[in-house]
């Protein structure tokens, strides 16, 4: 008997340390990042590859797993990759953009390791150092649901990404030349899918997608273009919307769907139409000059047949096709009743209750300085700081060498946004407190924005200029959390959020010319406590560059 209660006793404490020391699933990933040759619009030039693959390699993850990607840069430049959507939860060290990280030197490796916490949906992975994002290196991060959180719609027969954007033939150096000359690199010369691009009537040996009769697709969808908002429609095939930026949506049906720059969303297909070829339309919207369009071909399993040359037609343009994409914009709803993630803090998905403890009031700008192009938030154009990123500044105590803090005020302090200061764009921002955060784009040019680190609930967009009793027509119910948000020519845009994830994060334009020329921010966000419940600590592996290479290192956070 005491035997038997002694094996009893070892085994629930053997149990227990197993339990205690279990962690969420890890994934590994070595990406080789290399140059290589490609054509996404007929003309050889040089790319850059992850794998020898343009789209990169998939990450395909479930919520809360733990992901860690060795990249090795043989490149002849210095590289970051940014996980576009992936909220990093008390870790913008590992975000990868310029202001928290220090790059990956030629001929060198860094591993990222961050958690894709509570988080569901489509993301994707780009280099955000130089102009590398004209030059590839994009690839998709699909978050599954766990098998405990069921999702509002029944697991389809095959997922597919597709990738979609603008594309320059005058390689990324080139653009680089025109961009650091002061000149603007203007109008993309076509629109790729996937890295590819076809007209109608092109001989294709292989389809982009092939599906089978009677079962349906999730088409994973994402803009990785340099500045062009695209639509995509599918031949004889309505799209059900099923989740828009990692929150499942109301499920509506669209014959067609806006896109824009850095945006990301997924639709459900059903293979109902005769058995033969039919065309993915991909069209430019908002351009001043001619459309551009490409095509892709998705293939019936055993069809017969080409597809037809009578293409569905693209939405309007000009104002009426502003007005058109604004009420789309206002078709999109957060499914409440799905069972998935809900944005921290617990119970912030009733933000329409919570009071708003600061508003900050974003006007862009385009402008020279010195004879060059520059871009500007309420009248600051963001450069970086030598060779120290922001972050390892902040941390080490060191930020009165290289920045100052709240450069750029809460709001314009003039209309006259033509008088711009070239300076870092760093601004303090309080822990845990409800923003409101207001775009306005007085441009005839269409914008997007990004926030890392977090998603925020996007509540209205409108034309003309915001007031405060703008407020009234605000959706405070069930607006998609999300972490993007367009702004149409002339327009303004209000977004929501909770400032609860400590660190350092960029808050961006994701056309890349503007955010090469200044048009992006960072919030400091930072804990009082300096707990490790907030933020963790600076990671071993973390490279040391610029003044802090000679500091010694500060004391870490504590539990």
């Amino acid at each position: 008997m005491e035997r038997t209660s002694f094996t009893v006793v070892a085994l629930l404490v053997c149990l227990s340390v197993v339990v205690v020391k279990a962690e969420d699933p890890y994934l590994f990933f070595e990406w080789n990042v290399t140059y290589g040759t490609i054509a996404p619009l007929g003309v050889p030039l040089q790319g850059i590859l992850i794998n020898g693959q343009l789209p990169g390699p998939k990450i395909n993850c479930t919520s809360n797993n733990n992901i860690v990607v060795n990249v090795f840069n043989n490149l002849d430049e210095p590289l970051l990759l940014t996980w576009n959507g992936v909220q990093q939860r008390k870790n913008s060290w590992q975000d990868g953009t310029p202001g928290t990280m220090c790059p990956i030197m030629p001929g060198t490796n860094f591993t990222y390791r961050f958690q894709v916490k509570d988080q569901i949906g489509s993301f994707f992975y780009f280099p955000t150092t130089d102009l590398h994002r004209a030059a590839g290196g994009f690839g998709a991060i699909n978050v599954h649901s766990r098998a405990l959180i069921p999702v509002p719609f029944d697991s389809p027969a095959d997922e597919y990404n597709v990738f979609v954007g603008d594309w320059y033939n005058k390689g990324y150096k080139s653009l680089k030349k025109i961009l650091d000359g002061g000149r603007t690199i203007g109008r993309p010369d076509g629109i790729h899918i996937n890295g590819k691009s076809l007209k109608v009537g092109d001989k294709v040996a292989e389809p982009l997608f092939t599906m089978e009769s009677g079962k349906t697709y999730r088409y994973r969808m994402c803009n990785a273009g340099m500045r062009t908002s695209v639509n995509v429609r599918i031949q004889g095939h309505p799209m059900k919307l099923v989740e828009m930026e990692g929150s499942h949506t109301v499920q509506n049906v669209y014959e067609s769907l806006d896109l824009h720059v850095g945006q990301c969303l997924s639709v459900l297909v059903t293979a109902d139409q005769e058995p033969k070829d039919y065309y993915m339309i991909v069209s430019s919207r908002f351009l001043k000059q001619a459309q551009l369009s490409s095509v892709a071909i998705i293939r019936y399993a055993n069809g017969k047949g080409p597809a037809s040359s009578d293409l569905p037609a693209p939405p309007p343009e000009n104002t009426q096709g502003i007005a058109w994409s604004i009420n789309q914009f206002r078709s999109f709803r957060w499914n409440l009743t799905a069972s998935a993630a809900r944005p921290n803090p617990q119970g912030s998905y009733h933000y329409g209750q919570i009071n708003i403890t600061r508003t900050f009031k974003i006007v862009n700008s385009r402008s020279e300085v010195d004879g060059k192009l520059r871009f500007a938030l309420n009248g600051i154009s963001h450069t970086a700081a030598a060779e120290t990123p922001f972050k390892l500044a902040e941390y080490f105590g060191a930020t009165e060498k290289l920045f100052k803090y709240d450069l750029m005020a809460d709001e314009p302090q003039t209309d006259d946004l033509n008088k711009v200061t070239v300076a870092p764009n760093i601004k303090n921002a309080t822990f845990r407190n409800f923003v409101e955060i207001i775009f306005e784009n007085r441009e005839k040019t269409i914008q997007t924005y990004h926030l890392d680190g977090y998603s925020f609930f996007a509540v209205a967009i409108e034309p003309g200029r915001w007031s405060p009793e703008k407020r009234k027509n605000y959706n405070l119910v069930d607006a998609v959390s999300r972490h993007s948000i367009q702004v149409y020519p002339n327009s303004w845009a209000a977004v929501m959020t909770t400032l609860d994830n400590a660190g350092l994060w960029n808050l961006r334009s994701e056309m890349w010319e503007r955010f090469y020329l200044g048009q992006q921010l960072y919030f400091s966000v930072l804990s009082p406590a300096r707990s490790l419940r907030d933020e963790y600590n600076l990671p071993d592996n973390h490279p040391l560059c610029g003044i802090v290479k000679s500091l010694p290192m500060p004391s870490p956070y504590k539990p």
